[in-house]
């Protein structure tokens, strides 16, 4: 199952796990800010509503920020862009520890998700193109299976900070730890090179224009690109965000409780990764996202609606996590497929943060409908419409498995 890896050689291994650090690390520091939610709602008694916004500001933020750096990595190169949006997410995460009010947070966090964003578009685009087209979904898929790292890694870290502090100072303590993934900089300065196809394809005198996504030739492409990413992101935001403040407040578990149905879920996510990269390549990359979705979606509604006992969901857990998670295993794939070498920063960057800064909308609409319905109906209602717009986009797309990449 790992021949794909022994082939790779010296330079794609280093990029390999260059990236897939990064996007660890990145998943480390976004995902400290869902484990605060429920002292800040505690110490500054801000409302469901106002959370969801400090949520939403960031992703909104990071999808612009994710399609400047995939423009630039057409540019300036994708190795060099993801070491500048590695080294600002990590500086602003810790920036929010000094943070005294709701909205000098929504600053801060704002301007964290301009890196956040930006790592994704660098990363994906960056092992994409040194990865042979047959091992591409297997590659890339694992490079994502990372999230599931660093979020295990917040939850532990949160898990443990909050029993050693009072929450007043635990949540500070974390945000501070976020500063961290700054050190993977020196790495991928030293040791990452810029891809091959990249080089050949900034040198060719017939480059395409950064907005050329938007052309006669490519238009459809990006918009069914975007639309796709909206489902899946909207969906994954409308129940993580609130997942931690969900438990707490409509199952009454403890901080170590929480941690304890957030492990299962993790460990879920990273097998759901795993096994939808390796479906990638074996099955195409459509019916992978008709699978997960569809998952995703009957997964979504039973945990947030159906009258379960604590115990049932502790199980039902694992699947949430593996169909939510995995079905973003096939996204890096299919964009790095869809889009010529020159444009391919830009088309990639654009439709995946496109979908994030729609998707980001969602915490704040779960927040605000939960003033009327339970937090768990809310959650469901958003889920449930995200993953429906996946499958219909997923339809509409064409087939990329094994597509070789074109320079221009």
């Amino acid at each position: 199952m790992i021949d794909w890896y022994r082939e790779l050689g010296a330079a794609e291994r280093r990029t390999f796990w260059a990236c897939f650090s990064g996007w660890g690390l990145d998943a480390f520091d976004v995902q400290i800010y869902s484990f605060v939610v429920p002292a800040l709602i505690a110490l500054w008694h801000i409302t469901n509503a106002q959370a969801g916004l400090l949520a939403t500001s960031a992703l909104v933020i990071s999808a612009f920020g994710g399609w400047i750096a995939g423009m630039l990595a057409d540019r300036v190169g994708r190795a060099r862009l993801l070491m500048i949006t590695v080294a600002w997410f990590a500086f602003f995460t810790f920036l929010s520890g000094f943070t005294q009010d709701f909205e000098q947070l929504l600053v801060v966090r704002g301007l964290q998700g301009l890196g956040f964003g930006g790592e994704w578009a660098a990363g994906s685009v960056l092992i994409g193109e040194v990865i042979r087209a047959e091992d591409r979904g297997k590659a890339v898929g694992t490079v994502q299976s990372a999230w599931a790292w660093g979020w295990g890694a917040a939850a532990i870290m949160a898990t443990i900070i909050f029993q050693v502090f009072p929450q007043e100072v635990a949540w500070r303590a974390l945000f501070f730890v976020g500063i961290l993934p700054a050190l993977l900089v020196f790495y991928v300065r030293a040791k990452v090179p810029e891809p091959k196809i990249f080089r050949e394809a900034t040198a060719s005198a017939s480059r395409r224009g950064t907005f050329d996504i938007f052309g006669p030739d490519l238009l459809a492409t990006t918009i069914l690109g975007a639309i796709l990413t909206t489902g899946a992101q909207g969906g994954y935001y409308a129940i993580t965000t609130f997942l931690p403040t969900f438990l707490r407040t409509q199952h009454h578990l403890t901080v170590m409780g929480t941690g304890g149905y957030l492990a299962v879920i993790v460990v879920g996510s990273w097998l759901g990764y795993v096994v939808s990269a390796y479906l990638s390549d074996a099955i195409g990359r459509r019916k992978n996202f008709f699978i997960f979705a569809i998952g995703s979606l009957l997964i979504a509604v039973a945990y947030t609606q159906a009258e379960i006992p604590n115990s049932l969901m502790l199980v039902l857990g694992f699947p949430l996590g593996f169909f939510a998670s995995g079905i973003f295993s096939g996204m890096g794939p299919v964009l790095t497929e869809l889009f010529p070498t020159s444009v391919r920063g830009a088309g990639q960057g654009f439709c995946y943060n496109f979908g994030r800064g729609i998707g980001a909308f969602f915490p704040t609409l779960v927040g605000i409908l939960s003033a009327s319905v339970t937090l768990g109906t809310a959650i469901g209602i958003f889920a449930a419409f995200s993953y429906a717009v996946v499958i219909l986009a997923a339809i509409a797309l064409p087939e990329t498995r094994g597509r070789q990449l074109l320079a221009n």
